[in-house]
C-alpha cells in the first residue's frame, strides 16, 4: 500500500511510520523537517500552513492518508487537495463536552467546533479537533476517526507516563511524593499499540468513530506497578490534596506537577473511555507493566527535560516542608 502520513517524524507519527514500514508498505511522511523521517520512509518537507503546502503530494491517489493535525486549516486543505481511498484521522478524547462520568462512548456529547482555521492556544484544542473531525467525515472516501486517551510509552517526551517509574527508580529520599487520591481513574494507551491499530485501520479501511485507550485502572495501581518495574524499595508518601495545592504543586503536567492526576471533580473521568467498539475492530493493548517498564528504559536515556513531575530539587523541598510539619 502507498500510505501518506501527514507528520510521521514525532512521537505518534513516527510510531505509525515505523509500523507501516515494518509491514512492507510504501510510506511517505510529509512534515516541516524539524526531525528526520524514520528509516525506509520517504520524506517530503512542506509547511501545511501554506495554502499550497500539499502540492508535492497531490495529483496522485494514495491508498490511505493518516493525519494527526490539530489545526482545522491544515485538515481542510488536506481534504481538499489530496486524493485517497481512505482517511485515518487521529483526534482526541478532549473533544467530549464533559468528563464527569466513567467509560463514556463515542455517542457522548461533543464540544462546539472551533470557528476558524487556526487553533491559537491549547485551550481550543478540543474544539479544534471537533472541527477537524467534521472536515474528515465530509470527505468523499471512507474514514477512521480515532479518539485516543493519554498516549504513553517509549518516546513520551512529556514525561507523563515515564515520571512515576523513573521517580521510583531514582528516588531523592526514602519515599516518593504522590497525591492522596489512589482511586483516581487512569487509562493510557501505549503508542506502539495505537500505531499498530491505526495502520490496520488504513489497511482494512475501517469506517467509523472509535475511542482508543487502555483499560481503566487507578493512580494507585500505576504507582504500585511503577515501583515494581523500577525494583524500588522507596515508600510512598501520600500528601493530602489541600496540602498539594498549598505547596504550589500542579496537576496532570507542566512544571512542578503530579502527572496523571487531576483534582477537579468535573475532569475526574477524563482518562477513561468505552473502547469496546475499537477492540471489536481489532485494537489490542499490552499490559500496563510492559508499557511502564519500556518507558522507564526511555527515561534513563532521555536528553530533553520532562514537561511533567517534580525535579529532584523540588521533591526534596516538598519533603523538607512536610517533615517540618511533623
Amino acid at each position: 500500500m502507498e500510505i501518506l502520513i501527514l507528520g510521521g517524524t514525532a512521537f505518534l507519527g513516527r510510531a505509525i511510520a515505523n509500523e507501516a514500514v515494518a509491514r512492507g508498505h510504501d510510506v511517505t511522511c510529509l512534515a516541516r523537517g524539524t526531525a528526520p523521517a524514520p528509516e525506509r520512509a520517504a520524506f517530503v518537507a512542506a509547511d501545511r500552513d501554506e495554502e499550497d503546502g500539499l502540492a508535492a503530494v497531490s495529483g496522485r491517489e494514495w491508498v490511505a492518508v493518516i493525519d494527526v493535525s490539530r489545526q482545522p486549516g491544515q485538515v481542510r486543505r488536506a481534504v481538499r487537495d489530496l486524493d485517497t481511498r481512505h482517511w485515518v484521522f487521529v483526534s482526541t478524547g478532549n473533544v467530549y463536552a464533559a468528563f464527569d462520568r466513567p467509560e463514556q462512548s463515542e455517542d457522548a456529547a461533543l464540544l462546539d467546533p472551533l470557528d476558524g482555521d487556526v487553533m491559537e492556544s491549547m485551550e481550543a484544542y478540543g474544539p479544534a479537533k471537533v472541527t477537524c473531525e467534521q472536515l474528515v467525515s465530509e470527505a468523499p472516501s471512507s474514514a477512521t476517526i480515532v479518539r485516543p486517551g493519554l498516549i504513553g510509552g517509549p518516546g513520551d517526551a512529556s514525561g507523563r507516563t515515564g515520571y512515576w517509574p523513573w521517580r521510583f527508580a531514582a528516588p531523592t529520599g526514602d519515599d516518593v511524593i504522590a497525591p492522596d487520591d489512589l482511586d483516581f481513574p487512569v487509562a493510557l494507551i501505549d503508542v506502539r499499540d495505537l500505531a499498530k491499530w491505526l495502520v490496520t485501520a488504513a489497511e482494512q479501511r475501517i469506517d467509523g468513530v472509535f475511542n482508543a485507550t487502555g483499560p481503566a485502572t487507578t493512580l494507585g495501581e500505576v504507582l504500585e506497578t511503577s515501583k515494581q518495574v523500577a525494583h524500588s524499595t522507596a515508600a510512598l508518601r501520600l500528601v493530602p490534596l489541600d496540602r498539594i495545592a498549598q505547596l504550589g504543586i500542579g496537576q496532570w503536567m507542566g512544571p512542578k506537577s503530579m502527572p496523571l492526576w487531576i483534582a477537579d471533580p468535573e475532569w475526574r473521568w477524563f482518562g477513561t473511555m468505552d473502547t469496546g467498539r475499537a477492540r471489536a475492530a481489532g485494537l489490542v493493548t499490552r499490559p500496563l507493566a510492559d508499557t511502564l517498564a519500556d518507558t522507564l528504559d526511555y527515561e534513563r536515556t532521555r536528553d530533553v527535560a520532562r514537561q511533567a513531575g517534580l525535579t529532584d530539587d523540588e521533591e526534596r523541598e516538598v519533603r523538607s516542608a512536610l517533615d517540618a510539619e511533623r
